[in-house]
C-alpha cells in the first residue's frame, strides 16, 4: 500500500506542477511576435542604410511556415493593415524581421506603418485576419527592444536588442 501511495503522491504533484505552467497561446500557429524596436537610431540599419523601427517574429515550431497573406498591424481594429507578400517564409525555430518604417516602395519586408515611441499595439494575424499574437508595449525613449524572455515564450521586458537572435541574454 505504501508503494502505491507514494506513486499516487508523485502523480498528484506532477499534475499540480503541470497545471501551474504558463501556457502561451500562439493561435495554434507556432508563430509569435518576439521583439519590437520602436526607437532605433543606431542599433541596426535596414537594407537602405536607414535606422527604422522593426518587429521580429519567431517560429516556435519544428517546421518552416509560409506566411504569405498573413498580416501585421498597429491597430487591433484594422488587423489587415499590412499583408506579407507571396513567398514569405519563416524557417523552423527561425526569425523574421519586418521594418516598421512606412516605406512600402522599398524592397524587402517594409510595413506601411511605424511604431510609436509613445507605446502602442502590434498584432499578427492570419490570412483571414484572425489574431495569432498581439503585443502592447509601453512608452519608450531609450534604444531598447521590448522582448520575450525566455525567447519565444516568456513575458515581455525592455532589454538590449537581439536582432534576429535569441532574446535570452547571458
Amino acid at each position: 500500500m505504501t508503494k502505491n501511495m507514494g506513486l499516487l503522491v508523485i502523480i498528484f504533484m506532477l499534475s499540480i506542477l503541470y497545471s501551474c505552467r504558463k501556457i502561451y497561446d500562439t493561435g495554434g500557429e507556432g508563430l509569435v511576435i518576439n521583439e519590437v524596436m520602436p526607437v532605433n537610431s543606431t542599433t541596426v540599419a535596414d537594407n537602405y542604410g536607414e535606422y527604422d523601427d522593426w518587429i521580429e517574429l519567431y517560429n516556435l515550431s519544428s517546421s518552416g511556415k509560409d506566411i504569405s497573406g498573413y498580416h501585421l498591424s498597429d491597430n487591433n481594429s484594422k488587423r489587415s493593415k499590412w499583408q506579407f507578400p507571396q513567398g514569405t517564409l519563416i524557417a523552423a525555430k527561425g526569425y523574421l524581421i519586418i521594418w516598421a518604417d512606412n516605406d512600402i516602395n522599398q524592397l524587402g519586408l517594409h510595413a506601411n506603418f511605424k511604431l510609436s515611441s509613445a507605446g502602442e499595439v502590434v498584432v499578427l494575424s492570419d490570412a483571414d485576419s484572425s489574431k495569432i499574437d498581439k503585443v502592447t508595449f509601453p512608452a519608450q525613449t531609450l534604444e531598447l527592444s521590448y522582448s520575450r524572455v525566455p525567447n519565444g515564450t516568456g513575458e515581455f521586458r525592455w532589454q538590449t536588442p537581439t536582432f534576429a537572435k535569441t532574446n535570452d541574454l547571458k
